[in-house]
């Protein structure tokens, strides 16, 4: 036989599904990609984490730990897993929920509800594949993550934005608006989503008075949608953590379904991929189990082993006491670098996180600074890298934004990247 010959002009294009005609290349993995491809150039781009910090002497305590037990648990841990998870694991991540929103719930009781995933972006996924069709509508945040709203685009479906105020914060006579225009278009609102704990991008925190506000908004007017909370970035806090409890203990979101997402990728090794969804909704979680099964039938048993012996010996918990401090060291390089340049005097606003990995920087009035605006080609070329901020917006993008990530690099090079944008911030 011969080897397959690359496509001439006898062989026939593929038909593609709506969904396959809808796909496009990732934002993220642009971003990433120049990060890495391009010699010289410092990344604020991308949310990678730290290298430094990653835990290598508590992956190699798992695995000689786990090594040492091999014969006695039959190298389970090489072997595939469940579907949902290891029982062991998913208990642990109970009751750290219940530990975290004060919950009379037993983690006993918690535990069937809890499912693992690749990373929490395909708890997301699963979330979304089984509840919308094209031309639904999903409410979610603003700004809000942008790869989950690039995954929405790609399903078919419409993202609307929560309304907020001049203070950024949750305007609910505003999002009754927004429901009864919708409801008068005929469009269906099918799901709620926000990132509540040091958002990405924007690293603001939702209070429970936010979260409460949009439940009695939706329920005055019988919407009794999916909500989807993502904290991703819940343990990432500098100091003190964000006393805002959890949809799961809110008594305004009882009636819904709800669905909690996070990762132990971020708190930990980022290249583990662990993500998880606790879902109280018995038809909804086993929707997307079932649904699930058809990407993997099981996440890596393996991975989720090196994070049950991270959890149970505590040196999860260790982790999180560097990352803390390391973070907190570098959103100040960076923020302080900025702040020295005199960006503020030019015209510039940010707030400081209290965690998180971003900034959230607005641009003065009548800059654009979106992925083709003259600006963000003048950073490019002086070789530093940024997410455009108009990427974040479900509806009506505003392209004076920017998100910054402190996450990978160092403090001396934080620094050189503040200096270049600064030098082309100065030229506009």
């Amino acid at each position: 036989m011969s080897a397959p010959a690359s496509r001439n002009h006898s062989e026939h294009a593929a038909l593609f599904s709506q969904l396959g005609e809808r796909s496009a290349a990732p934002t993220i993995a642009r971003l990433m990609a120049m990060a890495l491809e391009t010699p010289g150039m410092l990344s604020l781009a991308a949310g990678f984490t730290d290298n430094a910090t990653l835990p290598v002497d508590f992956v190699d305590d798992a695995w000689r730990a786990m090594r040492a037990n091999a014969a006695a648990a039959n190298n389970e841990f090489f072997q595939y897993g469940t579907n949902q998870g290891r029982p062991a694991l998913r208990r642990m991540l109970a009751e750290r929920i219940v530990r975290a929103d004060r919950l009379e719930t037993e983690p006993d009781a918690l535990e069937p509800c809890v499912f693992m995933t690749n990373g929490s972006q395909q708890a997301l996924y699963l979330a979304m594949q089984v509840l919308c069709d094209p031309g639904d509508v999903v409410l979610v945040d603003r700004p809000s993550y942008f790869v989950f709203l690039e995954m929405l685009r790609g399903l078919g479906i419409e993202a609307r934005s929560l309304p907020v105020d001049a203070n950024h914060r949750i305007d609910a006579p505003a999002l009754g608006r927004l429901l009864d225009a919708l409801a008068a278009q005929g469009k269906r609102v099918k799901a709620v989503y926000f990132v509540s704990y040091f958002c990405n991008p924007s690293a603001r925190s939702l209070d429970e008075a936010e979260k409460n506000s949009i439940a009695t908004t939706l329920a005055a007017r019988g919407l009794f949608v999916p909500v989807i909370e993502d904290a991703a970035y819940r343990e990432l806090y500098f100091e003190k953590e964000w006393p805002a409890r959890s949809v799961f203990a809110l008594p305004a979101w009882e009636a819904f379904p709800k669905l909690y997402t996070a990762t132990l990728t971020k708190p930990f090794a980022t290249g583990l991929k662990v993500g998880y969804g606790i879902c109280a909704s018995e038809d909804w979680r086993k929707k997307m189990l079932h649904v699930k099964g058809h990407h993997d039938f099981g996440s890596a048993n393996f991975n989720q082993a090196v994070l049950e012996h991270a959890i149970a010996t505590g040196n999860y918990e260790k982790q999180l006491a560097r990352l803390r401090p390391a973070y907190h060291a570098k959103m100040r390089a960076l923020h302080d670098a900025l702040a020295e340049a005199g960006l503020r005097g030019r015209g510039w606003k940010w707030d400081e996180p209290s965690g998180g990995l971003y900034l959230w920087l607005e641009a003065p009035r009548g800059l654009d600074t979106g992925m083709e605006s003259a600006f963000c080609r003048a950073c490019v070329e002086a070789g530093v890298l940024y997410v455009p901020g108009d990427l974040c917006f479900g509806d009506a993008p505003d392209r004076k934004f920017i998100r910054l990530s402190f996450g990978v690099l160092g403090a001396p090079d934080l620094r050189e990247a503040a200096r270049r944008f600064a030098s082309v911030a100065a030229r506009f």
